[in-house]
């Protein structure tokens, strides 16, 4: 009953991300609108792929060379836009699409970023296929501090129903476990609850990372916007939510409860490690490349999906956002206590810092509801408790479909 109200209402809320206005007040793109002292990430979005999942909702395109070196021209320009404007960043979290599609254009774009921000962290997706010993090597002197690998699945018969083709299941792990001790963190991606996955196929994953003691994997739940779902019911399977929690009990019995770490309600980590969520430890961050959004200052950005329309922003010197929402106040306590919960505690004299009043009286029915229900025990301090694990899921796993509804609509409009 829990996990389905809390799905109604962050639905509710999710969907008003989708009324945005067409066009921004720059002025509203400066540092100074931003809370004070409040950590600020920068997300690059490489939107490229040598082969298109079908299940992916983000902004991507099939890889084409003069295509991807003219994008990393166009993203320099959006980056150095927000440098004259004084933003700062120290984190710096690259996804795609395939970031590593091209590791000279995006080699060039770390050492950018390192000689104009006070870059201390790097985060970056790759795949199986790109895990290359000379990629390593290039990440490596890159000072890529975190690298996470969409593995997905290790079952053939489910990548092939995913789509995907990661190569020999004894090089896939032999990759991984080349470049295990070479980062900070090394992080394994997988998808639970596709269509037609079986409970004791993830499980076999599960336990298969277990036994490669690799420092950490990200479980995400499928999140798919309702065209996207309904285009794959239409090739695979029903998508079917109820037996989520079966395979979210996967997780917590080899993992949670097997002296792993949950640094967010999907991710689990051996020991402390970087995490993949900008969104938990950065409380503002400037989303840039195309189809990428910000959070910023309680205003939500979204950047062009169409690579032509990005192009001729940037080359005119304008920001390539098209669509803006000024979140309300209570939006933006709400947004606040969602990603919190996420990363699984909420400070509550952070939040009294940052929105100048306490949670429990401006919060006072969701703050009630979380302690009665059992999802969140504590009370400077409030931290997710096992019972309240899988509702969190559930929450983040809605709030990203609305995310996904949004791109879906840009995507389809080319805006």
């Amino acid at each position: 009953m829990i996990p389905e109200l809390v799905s109604y209402v962050t639905r509710r809320e999710g969907r008003k991300f989708l009324h945005l206005k067409p066009s921004i007040d720059e002025g509203v793109l400066h540092p100074h609108k931003l809370a004070t002292g409040a950590p600020l990430s920068l997300y690059i979005h490489i939107p490229f792929c040598r082969r298109l999942c079908p299940f992916c909702c983000f902004n991507r395109y099939l890889f084409h060379e003069d295509q991807a070196r003219q994008y990393f021209t166009d993203l320099k320009k959006e980056l150095e836009m927000y440098r004259q404007r004084g933003f700062a960043f120290s984190g710096v979290y690259f996804g795609g699409g395939t970031p590593t599609v091209l590791m000279d254009e995006l080699a060039g774009l770390i050492e950018y970023l390192r000689a104009v921000f006070p870059v201390k962290q790097i985060s970056l997706e790759t795949t199986p296929r790109e895990l290359t010993p000379q990629n390593i090597e290039l990440l490596k002197q890159s000072g890529v501090n975190r690298l996470s690998v969409g593995v997905q699945s290790f079952n053939d018969e489910v990548l092939k129903t995913m789509g995907r083709d990661n190569g020999p299941l004894a090089e896939v792990k032999e990759r991984l476990m080349s470049a295990q001790g070479q980062f900070d963190t090394v992080n394994v991606d997988f998808v639970f609850n596709f269509p037609g996955q079986t409970v004791e196929q993830f499980k076999a994953d599960v336990l298969a990372f277990k036994e490669m003691k690799i420092d950490q994997a990200t479980f995400y739940p499928l999140m798919a916007s309702p065209h996207k779902k309904d285009a794959m019911e239409r090739r695979f399977n029903r998508v079917d939510n109820s037996r989520e929690k079966q395979f979210y009990n996967v997780i917590i019995d080899q993992l949670y409860r097997s002296q792993y770490t949950a640094s967010t309600a999907w991710c689990f980590s051996r020991g402390e490690h970087i995490i993949d969520e900008y969104i938990v430890d950065s409380d503002d961050y400037i989303g840039t490349g195309a189809g990428s959004v910000s959070m910023a200052g309680g205003n939500f950005y979204v950047n062009s999906f169409a690579l032509d329309r990005y192009h001729e922003a940037l080359k005119h010197q304008q920001f390539p956002v098209v669509g803006w929402r000024k979140l309300t106040e209570k939006e933006n306590w709400r947004y606040y206590l969602l990603t919190k919960l996420f990363g699984m505690k909420v400070d509550t004299g952070e939040f009294r810092k940052r929105f100048g009043g306490s949670m429990a009286s401006k919060l006072w029915l969701e703050t009630a509801f979380f302690k009665t229900s059992g999802i969140v025990t504590g009370k400077e301090m409030l931290r997710v408790t096992e019972k309240g694990m899988y509702p969190v899921s559930v929450m983040m796993r809605d709030f990203f479909a609305s995310l996904n509804t949004l791109r879906e609509r840009c995507i389809e409009r080319q805006v």
